[in-house]
């Protein structure tokens, strides 16, 4: 079955339960994919087939433990797998690997999944950007920081891969490359055994083609069964234009235009929200937070050796090192605050419409673009999840957010499952 690697997890788990596809015959589609493009996107650090395909026929000779037995997954390398590099996109790490797994590559084994490889990321998950190419697109940066992850789901190398976002690092790149990115709320997928970058904003987040594929693997790496969550139908959806609107490019405003009359027409009841004024200044509270932790996560690098940093990490450890305690407890009060006034909001709607990003991915490798319109939502420890279904000027997609109550993963994921198909 040589196009198995363009299955989805459902549409594969399916014809293993039939007996018409193997965990071998998909481990080599989606490897065969690797040897065609990878000198292209470069999406890898590491891919081994031959440790691949050994998991394949392991798996191959077991009863099936979950939807996710026998599918490759790329896990993006700032998250441990045993024996496997561990370089977390900076020089300073070449060669290291890790010794254990971290928690959710462990969940993911007890599934049965295949760990396919490490998937390459910006340093240390933050700004500098890494090798990894747009595969629509080669002259365009995928995104960042999961931006192998991204970028190989996009181009059939994998069906499902992990990615981590403190920003915007999970939908950015999943918007760019034109596939479903999802950040749950905040530590339901726990974090150990993942690089640091921010305590109270790093999040462990899946990226896939379709929304049915995210919520079969939800449950797997939180080893929680999923809740019963009723049919969508008419699911209450907010237009929201707060937070760097006006720095939204018209490709994104018409894809976010675009989906709220599309989904009204499909029978959502859609309304236009604005938000209290405290949520203002959620965006610098990110930003002291993300500073703050950022500088005492790193704390060991920039000790031993400031040297191997990048160029555009080092000018930014000056202010990391200015912000006070005072700052930094001032931000994660405005956090909580928000949090309160947010549960009032979501008593009268199921979901925000927001922009994933500012437009298409930009032309060029020097930057992986911004996350303006993610961070506020990811410090206020919501689940988000981007849509394709919009193209831009240039031929590229352009996805829309859906931004979930805090712990309504699975009614989140209802309401994009609704809406997926109605966007394309």
């Amino acid at each position: 079955m040589p196009d198995a690697n363009n299955l989805s997890i459902t549409e594969a788990d399916a014809l293993m339960r039939a007996g018409k596809l193997t965990a071998v015959q998909l481990a080599e589609a989606c490897l065969a994919r690797v040897n065609a493009r990878e000198a292209e996107v470069r999406a890898w650090v590491h891919v081994n087939a031959d440790e691949v395909l050994a998991q394949a026929r392991a798996a191959d000779r077991e009863p099936r433990r979950s939807a996710l037995h026998g599918i490759p997954v790329g896990i993006k390398d700032i998250i441990d797998v045993a024996g496997m590099p561990a370089e977390y996109g900076s020089p300073i790490y070449a060669g290291h690997k890790a010794q254990t797994d971290a928690a959710c590559v462990a969940a993911f084994k007890k599934a049965g999944a295949l760990i396919m490889g490490k998937t390459v990321t910006t340093e240390f998950a933050m700004r500098h950007p890494n090798k990894t190419r747009n595969p629509l697109n080669l002259a365009h940066t995928p995104g960042g920081s999961s931006s192998g992850s991204a970028a190989g789901v996009a181009d059939g190398m994998m069906p499902l891969a992990l990615g981590t976002q403190t920003g915007g690092s999970v939908l950015r790149p999943s918007s760019y490359c034109g596939v479903v990115g999802f950040k749950p709320t905040f530590n339901i997928i726990n974090r150990v055994g993942v690089k640091p970058n921010s305590e109270s904003l790093d999040t462990v987040g899946l990226i896939a083609r379709c929304v049915e594929d995210i919520a079969l693997a939800l449950p797997a790496i939180t080893e929680c069964a999923a809740p019963v969550v009723a049919a969508v139908s008419a699911p209450r959806i907010a237009l929201c234009r707060a937070f760097e609107w006006k720095d939204a490019e018209p490709a994104s405003v018409a894809a976010v235009e675009a989906a709220a009359a599309v989904l009204s027409r499909a029978g959502a009841k859609v309304t236009q929200i604005q938000l209290p004024p405290a949520f203002d200044a959620m965006s610098d509270a990110h930003a002291a937070i993300n500073d703050y932790e950022a500088f005492r996560a790193l704390s060991h690098e920039i000790r031993t050796a400031p040297e191997k940093l990048s160029p555009s990490l080092r000018p930014r450890l000056p202010r990391w090192a200015a912000r006070t305690v005072a700052q930094y407890t001032e931000a994660q009060q405005n956090v909580a605050d928000c949090q309160r006034l947010l549960r009032d909001v979501f008593r009268d709607v199921d979901a925000f419409l927001v922009p994933s990003a500012p437009g298409e991915a930009p032309l060029g490798l020097d930057s992986t673009g911004e996350a303006i319109f993610n961070r506020v939502w990811t410090a206020l420890h919501v689940p988000a999840i981007t849509l394709p279904g919009h193209t831009g000027p240039k031929g590229l997609p352009v996805g829309v957010q859906l931004v979930g109550a805090f712990g309504d993963d699975y009614a989140l994921l209802a309401t994009a499952a609704w809406a997926q198909p109605r966007l394309r």
